[in-house]
């Protein structure tokens, strides 16, 4: 029998997810390792090497890992579901005129469901991952999702969309340590090509960071049939052509293909008529926002408006203060200070201190 009962921990073969199963391996837990293969890059209209949490590299370091362990190690398939959401939503938003943020969908709907079905099926009490954010549960009984040690690897921005439930089952092993202590970790371990792995910022099933170039691939003829929308200013003026409103977003300056005598910014985009707003940057600035499909973590409800708390519209946005106001299933938003390019489909997420309240999408 282990010391603290069996858990499943999901390891994409990266340095985060490797150390965090060999954490909890050592503490006594009865690891179980599992691999979720989320999409293949040939799908995905990839031209060069398959590289990432899913290529067959990763793979297999996360495996051999667990092997010289001595911990069993799973592969699940689970491209059929993350596809028909994840990468379906995907294309969906940016034909609807919006940024998606599928970290936040993968999480909330794929991966820990993914996960907690494997675990129940494995008898596992938990789940856990190598995120760096902290969890705890309050005196109420609610689970709070706080952030991790390392500021800059924080990533409580994408985790508001998961349910209590699930977070009742959740640990995250990394959440108060900093990046350099799990790579020194690594290295302590004798996993020197470990220790070095470069990380990805981009997103897991678009290649070579090029979404545009996914879309297309995705989406046959698109070119065709949205080239050759206008360029408008806020009074209606024409002021060129574009190459399609998917292929921009809210806050964008450079690549627009039209010269002017000052920097320009998309404000807006109008999908219905392939129109693209363009704006100087005081144009892109708003004092409130509105939030759909909330989810609230550290409270049930907030009945009240609740000042001092800090939202990040953005993954690396440092936040800003703000008052919030629950309307039903949405969130109002009142900025202390105008905010920049509010792009629709993106996160808005809330703090109160490190402690994360919850989260939505942009309207």
């Amino acid at each position: 029998m282990s010391k603290h009962g069996r858990i499943l921990v999901a390891m994409s073969g990266g340095v985060d997810s490797s150390v965090a199963a060999v954490m909890l391996h050592e503490q006594g837990y009865e690891v179980i390792g599992l691999t979720m293969k989320t999409w293949d890059y040939a799908s995905a209209g990839g031209s060069s090497k398959e590289t990432g949490c899913c290529s067959l590299d990763s793979i297999n370091d996360a495996r051999t890992l667990a092997v010289n362990y001595g911990f069993p190690h799973y592969i699940l398939d689970i491209r059929d579901e993350f596809g028909d959401y994840v990468i379906d939503n995907f294309v969906d938003e940016y034909l609807a005129g919006r940024t998606p943020n599928p970290c936040v969908l993968c999480n909330t709907h794929i991966k820990w469901e993914a996960l907690l079905k494997r675990a129940n099926k494995l008898d596992c009490e938990f789940i856990a991952t190598g995120h760096y954010a902290n969890i705890r549960q309050q005196d109420s009984g609610r689970y709070v999702i706080s952030k991790g040690k390392d500021e800059n690897k924080d990533q409580s921005y994408v985790l508001w969309g998961v349910s209590q439930e699930n977070l009742s089952r959740t640990k995250f092993p990394l959440g108060s340590f900093a990046k350099s202590e799990i790579r020194q970790m690594a290295l302590d371990m004798g996993q020197e090509e470990l220790a070095k792995k470069s990380e990805s910022y981009e997103i897991c099933f678009v290649p070579d960071n090029d979404y545009r170039a996914f879309l297309k691939h995705k989406v046959e003829d698109l070119e065709d049939k949205v080239a050759g929308g206008n360029f408008i200013l806020s009074n209606g003026m024409v002021v060129g052509q574009h190459k399609g409103y998917p292929f921009y977003t809210i806050g964008q300056r450079k690549g627009l293909g039209v010269a002017f005598g000052e920097p320009m910014f998309v404000t807006q985009i109008l999908p219905e008529s392939n129109t693209v707003v363009l704006g100087k940057a005081e144009e892109l600035e708003r004092k409130e926002a509105m939030v759909r499909n909330i989810n609230l973590i550290k409270y049930a409800s907030i009945e009240e408006p609740m000042n001092d708390v800090i939202t990040k519209i953005r993954y690396k946005d440092a936040g800003m203060l703000s008052t919030i106001v629950q309307e039903k299933d949405r969130m109002r938003v009142v900025f202390d200070h105008n905010v920049s390019a509010i792009a629709p489909g993106q996160s808005a997420v809330f703090y109160e201190g490190n402690d994360l309240l919850g989260g939505g999408f942009l309207v």
